[in-house]
């Protein structure tokens, strides 16, 4: 599978910053790179890109103006660059897949990559059915026997070197996987990043609460008390409104 990418900035830098960050993806090719709205509605017909880099603002059409002015259906997957959070609402009311924020996260990057991948195989009927492209249960050591796991029964997983600890209750459970590849195998509409080293079930969040450096504390329902980075807090707070979580 092929990902046909269009940038959309009208920073010369910024533009550079994702191209060389796509650089490094064999299944990437990028068709175009465009500095205003009006030139991306046009390549947007002529090039028919499957995914776009797109600056929240520039002058005149805006990054948020370009999806709108398109149908819902012609709309190719977007993720959205700026270096303001305020439009984060606007941006996932016009269903984009995700939102970084500028200066951009090298992980974010490439967890919004991934994402990309996962909703354009969906798109493409790659994929046989939506319970098999998700791991639903996860194979434990407990000394010398093998405990089984369910995802269901996860409330987080935080990074332990090469594996991830999976968290069920006051129970640890340590699955010799790094966070980074298990991540592509959760379903993202139960688990979402938060932080480099940790990942949440989304139902089992109940309360937000931001800081001063645009962080956010996160308490679980179970009383555990994580930290979110600013680079990952739209993108969860987008999910947990999809979810009706809060």
């Amino acid at each position: 599978m092929t990902l046909r990418v269009l940038i959309v900035d009208d920073e010369p830098l910024a533009r550079g910053g994702v191209r060389a960050r796509l650089a490094g993806h064999a299944d990437v090719t990028l068709v175009g790179e465009c500095t205003d709205g009006p030139s991306a509605l046009a390549a947007l017909q002529s090039q028919a890109p499957d995914l776009l880099f797109l600056d929240v603002q520039m002058p005149g059409l805006s990054g948020l103006d370009v999806l709108e002015a398109l149908p819902p259906e012609r709309r190719p997957l977007a993720v959205l660059l700026t270096a303001y959070e305020q439009f984060a609402l606007r941006a996932f009311e016009l269903r984009a897949l995700d939102y970084l924020l500028k200066p951009i996260d090298e992980e974010r990057f490439a967890d919004a990559l991934d994402r990309a991948r996962q909703a354009l195989a969906w798109q493409r009927g790659d994929t046989p059915a939506r319970a098999s492209r998700h791991a639903t249960r996860f194979q434990v050591r407990l000394g010398h026997r093998v405990r089984l796991v369910q995802a269901e029964q996860i409330d987080w997983i935080e990074a332990h070197g090469d594996y991830a600890g999976l968290h069920v209750g006051e129970q640890l459970h340590l699955l010799r996987e790094p966070l980074q590849r298990l991540a592509r195998r959760l379903d993202p509409a139960q688990f979402v990043r938060v932080h480099r080293s940790a990942i949440v079930r989304l139902d089992r969040v109940a309360e937000m609460q931001a800081l001063s450096n645009r962080d956010h504390l996160l308490r679980l329902r179970d009383g555990t008390v994580l930290r979110a980075s600013r680079t990952y807090v739209d993108a969860l707070r987008a999910a947990l409104l999809a979810s009706e979580a809060l």
